[in-house]
């Protein structure tokens, strides 16, 4: 009886975890009436790093800058603005790093090249330090 009350309190609490991943933080006041609009902005959000929370997307965060920057994406799509002058003027207002995916320039280099140093990094001490413990 204990174990089935274990595992019903795990699988809960992995469907919690689960659907509140998934969660988006639009609020219904700023959703677009035009639904095309609306997917544009939902699409634009999508690829834009919360500054407050920096491992979201403005479409998952609460924060109130997320927020902020989610309604000036819907104004920018109102003014008739496209997809790439939207991303223009917020990377060119923050900087590369808004963007989750930046593109690859010299500025941006060290945020694609340095996982993948630090990967072979970590390989060359995982296999230097089973030489280690073999010779031991």
């Amino acid at each position: 009886m204990k174990n089935k009350k274990k595992l019903l309190v795990i699988i809960s609490f992995f469907f919690v975890v689960f659907f509140l991943n998934f969660s988006f933080a639009v609020e219904p006041d700023e959703i677009l009436e035009n639904k095309k609009q609306e997917l544009r902005a939902r699409n634009i959000s999508k690829n834009i790093r919360c500054m407050v929370c920096q491992n979201q997307s403005i479409d998952e965060s609460n924060a109130p800058l997320a927020k902020d920057m989610r309604i000036l994406i819907r104004e920018k799509i109102q003014d008739g603005k496209s997809d790439k002058e939207i991303y223009k003027f917020l990377s060119d207002r923050y900087g590369d790093f808004i963007l989750l995916n930046p593109p690859i320039k010299l500025k941006t280099l060290a945020l694609w090249l340095l996982p993948f140093v630090f990967f072979l990094i970590g390989i060359y001490i995982i296999f230097n330090q089973n030489k280690k413990f073999k010779k031991r």
